[in-house]
């Protein structure tokens, strides 16, 4: 039997802690969204006119997202570092430090004063400290999706690393419902107060992560001796056109994503097709059920692989870009439910499920953490300014122009998911089988 297929991906059953280290990485991973994204329901609500100089709500909008967008054009920076880190030094320590940046820097913007307060300077501590975020939350990634990934059986990647790509939607919840919460707050506290409240997560993050051992196939590259010395210099150099289908996979899904719903929130309430606290229930309702859907998406490729899954759903995806703003321009709350749900819970929750145990299967070991970090955060300079670009074309095209954005990144999602070699098909599932069957065989004869 060849297993090249398969190679370096661990146990073939699994370590006895791959269940522990996943949650502890979806875990962190719920940490960093809610810091991370829970600036974007800011943006959207509060920050055009906290922190910026404009009487126009438009104008105070557009440089709200300019801003947001800093944090995501940060974070291939932080996929550099954390990829680079996590192949020479280790998985582990690239969690624990992108953690605590993540945390303090999140801490920090719930005491920034505003611009009415010192003027220019709020602003810019604004974006000093969405550039860490953006740095952190870039490195995190990474780390995260690995360590579960490598502890995992063969048969149930998809599974395992569908804890930690859940994690997101479970901090998206999060910080929408300490907003809607908040929303009832007087004056500033209705954005400061989900900030500061972020650094009990981080005290507990920190806790489970620093009990989650080291991935195995990291020590085995390291037993090997084949730690490369440049590991990003490396993975661009043999494998960039990985990296590039990877960027086109994930355009669709955190660009999409943008759109959807980033922008969305700010559609709904310039519009007055809802009540802020309606919009976010709507995205509370989505984030729910995107919890658990991501994780059934992941468990899904396990049976079918990741290919005809990302396929199918970025078809859906540009057939739901018009419907998507007309359901909402009714005004009626079921039907911006329902867009919530359908936007989110599948054109987003499914490819990132896919994602999990996808990426990392397309680099070897010895690069795999610089090659799947870059394709992940990369991605993520187009997702960070589209809500100024979407804005714009609303301008320009009313809500056709966002409705057409969504279109093109489905295409684009769809191409690269045509172009993007299966990894986990028919032969590499019968492959994993015939492991499985070896290692009982070896099991039985050590026990004899």
């Amino acid at each position: 039997m060849s297993t090249e297929a398969l190679a370096m991906r661990g146990p073939v059953r699994g370590t006895p802690e791959a269940k522990r280290v996943a949650v502890g990485s979806g875990v962190g991973a719920v940490i960093e969204t809610y810091d991370f994204i829970g600036y974007g329901t800011a943006a959207a609500l509060y920050f055009g006119t906290v922190f910026y100089p404009s009487d126009d709500p438009l104008v105070g909008t557009l440089l709200s997202f300019a801003t947001l967008g800093v944090g995501f054009l940060a974070r291939p920076l932080g996929g550099v570092i954390g990829g680079h880190l996590g192949d020479k030094i280790g998985r582990k320590p690239v969690l624990v430090a992108s953690l605590i940046a993540m945390g303090l820097a999140t801490f920090v913007i719930g005491l920034l004063p505003t611009y009415a307060q010192v003027g220019i300077i709020a602003p810019i501590l604004l974006v000093t400290v969405r550039i860490i975020q953006g740095v952190a939350f870039g490195a995190e990634w990474g780390g995260a999706i690995l360590m579960s990934y490598e502890h995992a059986p063969w048969k149930r990647k998809g599974a395992y690393t569908g804890i930690v790509q859940a994690g997101f939607p479970v901090g998206l919840l999060l910080a929408n419902l300490t907003f809607l919460v908040s929303v009832h707050l007087p004056g500033d506290w209705a954005w400061r107060v989900p900030f500061l409240a972020s650094i009990v997560l981080v005290a507990v993050g920190l806790i489970i992560r620093a009990k989650v051992p080291e991935s195995p196939v990291f020590e085995d590259v390291k037993t090997q001796g084949i730690i490369v010395k440049s590991p990003i210099v490396e993975v661009i150099r043999t494998d960039w056109r990985n990296i590039l289908r990877g960027i086109g996979l994930r355009v669709a899904e955190t660009a999409g994503y943008a759109v959807s719903v980033t922008y969305m929130i700010s559609y709904i309430n310039t519009n007055g097709l809802a009540e802020p606290s309606q919009t976010l229930t709507a995205l509370c309702i989505g984030a729910g059920i995107g919890v658990v859907g991501t994780w059934a998406w992941a468990n899904l490729t396990d049976r079918i692989g990741r290919r005809p899954l990302y396929i199918g759903v970025t078809i859906f995806a540009v057939l739901f870009a018009v419907p998507m703003f007309l359901l909402v321009n009714t005004g009626m709350f079921i039907l911006i439910v329902l867009t919530m749900i359908l936007a989110y819970s599948v054109c987003q929750n499914a490819l990132a499920g896919a994602q999990g145990a996808w990426f990392p299967e397309l680099f070897q070991a010895k690069t795999r953490s610089s090659g799947a970090s870059l394709a992940y955060q990369i991605s993520a300079m187009v997702s960070g300014f589209t809500p100024f670009i979407t804005t714009l074309l609303f301008v320009a095209l009313g809500w056709v122009g966002p409705a057409l954005l969504f279109a093109l990144y489905a295409a684009i999602g769809l191409t690269a998911a045509i172009l993007t070699r299966e990894t986990w098909g028919a032969r590499e599932r019968a492959l994993a089988a015939e492991a499985e069957a070896a290692d009982d065989e070896d099991r039985l004869a050590r026990v004899a």
